[in-house]
């Protein structure tokens, strides 16, 4: 028993020995998927912990982040627009092409925080139409600087029916970063 408890805390050492913490933030473009409608410009902002230094490292993270869509009824110019708010929840692998380039991909859980739908001036935001998770996955490519300073390209792929007004559409989003090293 001793000897697996100093193993654990040995290897629990060595990874935070290994760790780096930052904060990451952008704008993001979300829509829904298999719909006609426009993307929505929104934001993203949270913080990552990034376990491992060389060709390969493991960084689950935690995050705002609002997805949604917005949409022109043609015909009578009426202006939809629908606002999500999540909680993004990634574990991402990082694959450390240079030192400088890496790309990543892995799950994402998603919590839905609130709604905001506007029609023509009145405005719901019952979260009742809509399933109050996602479960999805993320892929991109980052840029890492000398200063601690890094910038990603990412894509959030919903995996899961978010039973929209009993509706199947999923989430996407394109989202742009900066990141800072901490």
């Amino acid at each position: 028993m001793k000897k697996l408890f100093l193993f654990l805390f040995s290897f629990c050492l060595f990874l935070a020995a290994n760790a780096q913490v930052g904060i990451r933030a952008g704008l993001s473009a979300g829509n829904f998927s298999d719909t006609n409608f426009n993307s929505k410009l929104g934001f993203h902002a949270g913080g990552y912990y990034q376990l491992g230094t060389g060709f390969i490292s493991v960084e689950p993270g935690i995050q705002y982040s609002t997805k949604g869509y917005k949409a022109d009824a043609k015909t009578t110019g009426v202006m939809i627009s629908e606002k999500l708010s999540y909680i993004d929840i990634p574990v991402l692998i990082r694959l450390n092409i240079y030192p400088f380039l890496n790309v990543f991909a892995g799950p994402q859980a998603s919590l839905l925080l609130s709604r905001k739908y506007e029609l023509d001036g009145n405005t719901d935001t019952s979260t009742e139409v809509i399933s109050g998770y996602d479960l999805g996955g993320v892929v991109g490519l980052g840029v890492s600087m000398l200063s601690g300073i890094n910038l990603q390209i990412s894509y959030d792929l919903g995996l899961k029916s978010l039973n929209y007004y009993n509706i199947d559409v999923k989430n996407r989003a394109l989202k742009l970063s900066v990141g800072i090293d901490l």
